[in-house]
């Protein structure tokens, strides 16, 4: 997946253009706006930063996927805008202050209440800690839970461990600065 944050839509349609057919983006505004421009390109859009239940109706709006629900109230209010939303759990295995994501031992329970609303729960989403070992163990983790509850997606993975996690199952990889350099409006396309 090409991850266009603070990248223009001339870096979008590059990208496309080049083959790629996934796009995420941190945020709703950007979304939306990237969303516009590429109409008539054959595009899926992910929805990756933060859901926050008062943008929640402009994200699905714009959304394909929704890669970063965390919390039950996020999955209901999904459901009640577009009941058979695609949907990817998020995982935190950094107990981090601010960071997004479900704790391991909750996942369960928010994949099994977005399936009883009707959303189509497709996957779970991890943003691996720095260090490598830490993002094997979140990896691997990640790969054990999905198929526990039957889950096809795993998207985990990021520009520095996107090889640890292909080798480790991930289904989907998040690459911004590898495919499009330092992040920034100045950058070229």
């Amino acid at each position: 997946m090409a991850v266009t944050k603070t990248f223009d839509i001339e870096h979008v349609r590059v990208a496309v253009a080049l083959g790629l057919s996934t796009v995420g983006e941190n945020y709703v505004g950007e979304l939306c706006a990237k969303r516009d421009a590429t109409k008539g390109l054959s595009v899926t859009w992910h929805y990756l930063g933060a859901v926050q239940t008062n943008k929640i109706q402009r994200i699905v709006d714009c959304a394909d996927v929704i890669c970063g629900v965390s919390r039950l109230r996020e999955l209901e209010r999904i459901a009640d805008h577009r009941p058979d939303q695609m949907v990817y759990v998020q995982v935190d295995f950094t107990d981090a202050v601010g960071r997004n994501g479900a704790a391991p031992s909750d996942v369960e329970a928010l994949v099994g209440r977005g399936r009883a609303l009707g959303l189509n729960v497709r996957g779970l989403m991890t943003v691996a800690p720095m260090d490598l070992e830490g993002a094997r163990r979140a990896f691997v983790a990640t790969g054990s839970l999905a198929d526990e509850l039957g889950l096809v997606e795993r998207s985990m993975g990021m520009s520095d461990d996107l090889e640890l996690a292909c080798e480790l199952g991930s289904s989907e990889v998040r690459v911004g600065r590898a495919l499009f350099g330092p992040r920034g409006v100045d950058a070229a396309p």
